[in-house]
């Protein structure tokens, strides 16, 4: 199958103009913002022009469905609230460019995906796990962003342009093209990698609750101060996991929220969101332990109570052995001895379509290994040769 690179190449930057930061090539596009719902609108009329029948589902998942049993290509369109241009917005522009490649020569049938809220304004790759069945609509609505607002407001957005579900019987798999987010092949100077299993992923959010206190009378050794539990549970945390640790193991404090968060004020109460991933089930299962031990032995030395919230998450996923074998011929056929076999530490929505049907994952480098920053990019020849590898992937299943 033959690609046009330069109309490909020329779909992205026209993509990157929704939300374009003005900072590089920084885009912010979070889900059901203004830019990501134009976005869609545009991404749709690209998918009529390639002879695709457009369809929403009730979510804002974008589906150009191709007649009869096809291949689902397809990733992202939405942004991190400071992102890159290609973070999802490539496996979207890929899986186009490839339906209609596929069109004009008469290849094989291919539709194309842009799922809804992956980057987690509401919650862990929210389009696709109400598709999937992970979530349902009912309980996705009930999801809050940081500002409070509901995912059932910001739905509110997509106006009525939801139809039904989308039958995923009709999709015989799923590839996912996508920048690897990390700097293992620009370290190695490789094109292409192809992913042999996704991560899964823990999280949960942890309270520490003290004693408010005036900050200039309280003595420090009478003071409950939430924000030093955090503090002492964090470097007790990393010497604790030492001994379970393998390198591609990562965790990872966020969203850290101080109560009254005032200079004069003695913290009282410190809440933040612990995060986990790791390729083996069972590793996961015992850092949860280990976070949760530490976190109560905290508490007990330092007189404070300790809360846990309800643990989200997803399970690792292996590809699909004949999508995967597809893209591994493809790579040596197109860079050849410039790629290799490697996990994805990144979550990604195949995640969760491979509880529906077979799926696979390819990479291209980041440079300096730069994602969710306005400094994210991969060389132009990169992209291309990624393109030419799902082509030539597509043509051999």
């Amino acid at each position: 199958m033959r690609v046009n690179a330069e109309r490909f190449l020329h779909d992205l930057e026209t993509l990157r103009s929704f939300g374009a930061s003005g900072v590089g090539k920084g885009v912010v596009r979070p889900a059901y913002s203004a830019p990501d719902v134009a976005a869609r609108a545009w991404l749709a009329d690209q998918m009529r022009d390639a002879g695709l029948n457009v369809r929403y589902d009730a979510m804002g998942n974008l589906f150009g469905l191709a007649k009869g049993q096809s291949l689902l290509l397809g990733s992202h369109s939405d942004s991190q609230p400071e992102g890159g241009w290609l973070d999802g917005a490539l496996g979207v522009i890929a899986a186009l460019e490839i339906a209609r490649s596929s069109q004009e020569q008469g290849g094989p049938a291919v539709s194309v995906v842009s799922f809804q809220d992956e980057e987690g304004r509401f919650g862990v790759t929210t389009g696709s796990a109400v598709w999937s069945g992970q979530l349902t609509l009912l309980q996705a609505d009930q999801l809050k962003d940081h500002d409070g607002v509901s995912l059932e407001q910001a739905r509110q957005s997509l106006g009525d342009i939801a139809g039904p579900d989308i039958d995923p019987a009709q999709f015989t798999g799923f590839i996912e093209m996508h920048i690897e987010q990390g700097p293992a092949l620009d370290n190695l100077d490789l094109q292409i990698g192809v992913v042999s299993d996704i991560v899964g992923i823990r999280d949960m959010r942890i309270t520490f609750e003290g004693q408010q206190n005036h900050a200039g009378t309280t003595p420090m050794a009478m003071r409950r101060d939430a924000f030093q539990a955090v503090s002492l549970f964090n470097t007790r945390l990393n010497e604790r996991l030492r001994n379970v640790v393998t390198p591609q193991m990562v965790w990872t404090i966020g969203h850290l929220d101080l109560h009254p968060n005032a200079s004069s004020i003695v913290p009282g109460r410190a809440r933040f969101s612990m995060q986990w991933r790791d390729g083996d089930v069972d590793r996961l299962g015992r850092m949860e332990q280990i976070i949760r031990d530490t976190a109560i032995a905290v508490a007990a030395d330092g007189g404070f109570e300790v809360n846990f919230s309800e643990m989200l998450g997803l399970e690792p996923v292996v590809m699909d052995t004949q999508l995967r074998a597809a893209l591994e011929r493809g790579a040596e056929q197109i860079a050849p001895h410039k790629w290799q076999v490697m996990p994805s530490g990144a979550l990604h929505d195949a995640t969760n379509v491979s509880r529906l049907m077979p799926v696979a994952m390819l990479f291209v480098p980041s440079i300096n290994g730069i994602s969710h920053a306005f400094e994210e990019d991969t060389k132009r020849s990169d992209l291309v040769a990624g393109l030419q590898v799902l082509a030539a992937a597509i043509s051999v299943l």
